[in-house]
């Protein structure tokens, strides 16, 4: 960042004189020439005045954004997934001294969120009609879903590509037998749900018919929630062609397999390998350390304030930010062959 001592060297002027024109002191008597000068190097320099970084502080604070967050409760608690997008835009948000409103989607009819807002940060899938209302806000940013790229900044993940590390690494690891376990991905609206695709479930299957290794028995859904998850695993183990590996689309629900997997008295990974979905903090201290995809939740959360605030200073044209995933290697997976 510029200083004055910058300025004032570049300006041939002193420290003193590039402060006060700066900041307009009508007592100085300086020339027209020398004056224009030093605001001409401030602008080459990037340098801001006070009362313009005032300014900038005074119309940033008088935002006021709304988080639209498409989970219940009780969904953000099993699933810390989506609670720590939301924790992400609220830090950021913060930082900036930007006011917000977070509201949840099944609680409150779409019309009444909109009133007065700057901006919108929506977490999660929404149907078209709780979409129609809330792009009534000029400024509207999509995380973990992308609506109409043409027409909404968004910030995504590529499920397909992270399934694809996960299974790509069970194969060349020499697994032959790969069940899935998984959660129901949801779309919310006012005192409804509705299920919609989920990446991680429909790329698995086709992974595995490309290889000639599908078993639809193998494929177990539930909800995300560390007690599906053991449930799940518990149906999974009276099994007849037991898999040998299991991805599983939540950490959350790979650590509740992990208790079930122990209850039975099988071993990870020498009985059963398991690879999770998401890295959250408790990944890392399971009673098997877990091979996960890590997703960079916090991250997805200031990128999409950042892409906001990006809007609200004059962008027109769309934005879509697929940040990156990755295989992290523990102790629930053998190592490659």
């Amino acid at each position: 960042m510029a200083t004055i001592k910058d300025i004032a060297d570049k300006s041939n002027v002193s420290a003193s004189t590039v402060s006060r024109v700066l900041n307009n002191d009508d007592t100085i008597s300086v020339q027209d020439e020398t004056r224009e000068r030093i605001f001409q190097v401030a602008k080459e320099l990037g340098y801001e005045t006070i009362l313009e970084r005032r300014l900038k502080q005074k119309q940033q604070t008088s935002k006021h954004v709304g988080i639209i967050v498409t989970q219940s409760l009780d969904e953000e608690i099993n699933d810390p997934y989506f609670l720590s997008i939301r924790q992400g835009i609220e830090m950021e948000l913060a930082s900036h001294g930007i006011r917000t409103v977070t509201l949840r989607l099944h609680e409150t009819e779409t019309n009444q969120m909109i009133d007065g807002l700057d901006g919108l940060i929506v977490v999660g899938k929404v149907k078209e009609m709780a979409l129609k209302a809330i792009s009534k806000v000029e400024n509207v940013v999509y995380i973990n879903h992308s609506p109409n790229e043409d027409l909404y900044d968004a910030v995504v993940i590529d499920f397909e590509k992270a399934t694809e590390k996960a299974i790509k690494h069970l194969l060349a690891t020499g697994y032959k037998r790969i069940g899935y376990i998984g959660g129901r991905e949801k779309e919310h609206s006012k005192n409804q749900k509705f299920l919609s695709e989920d990446k991680r479930l429909t790329t698995f299957e086709r992974l595995m018919k490309e290889q000639k290794m599908f078993q639809p028995e193998a494929v177990l859904i539930g909800e995300y929630t560390m007690a599906q998850g053991y449930e799940l695993m518990k149906n999974a183990i009276k099994m007849r062609n037991f898999p040998e590996a299991f991805f599983i689309a939540s950490d959350p629900m790979a650590i509740g397999a992990l208790r079930a997997l122990q209850e039975a008295n099988l071993n990870v990974p020498e009985d059963v390998a398991i690879i999770g979905f998401d890295d959250i903090e408790a990944a890392s201290f399971a009673s098997t350390p877990l091979t996960t995809i890590r997703v960079h939740t916090k991250e997805m959360g200031k990128t999409g304030v950042k892409l906001l605030l990006d809007r609200l200073n004059g962008r027109e044209l769309p934005l879509t930010v697929t940040l990156p995933t990755e295989l992290v290697i523990r102790e629930s997976c053998r190592k490659n062959k």
